[in-house]
């Protein structure tokens, strides 16, 4: 998966994964009550960010790492159709 756009400094764009759509048990979970997924796979990374020594720090994630992210991280953006979340590096918790 690959998109048109190219974050910015510690930026990094991730696909969200797709909620859940019945709990483990079988139950059928309705659009409302649906929580928002806090996992997804990253499709852009920026350059890194500049330390303050002035030396570029590269990102720890690459393109294609499943990520675990914080439950109000990010700005959701759509790119041809397609939901995204920006935010930067240290907004995500773990590398699965």
């Amino acid at each position: 998966m690959s998109i048109n756009i190219k974050p910015l400094a510690d930026r990094v764009i991730i696909a969200p994964a797709a909620a859940e759509e019945k709990t483990k048990s079988g139950i059928i979970i309705p659009d409302t009550a649906k929580e928002k997924p806090q996992r997804g796979e990253v499709v852009a990374v920026g350059e890194g960010k500049v330390s303050d020594q002035g030396a570029l720090m590269k990102p720890q994630v690459n393109v294609g790492d499943s990520v675990l992210y914080g439950k109000y991280a990010g700005t959701e953006i759509s790119v041809d159709g397609n939901d995204y979340l920006i935010m930067r590096e240290s907004d995500i918790l773990a590398i699965l």
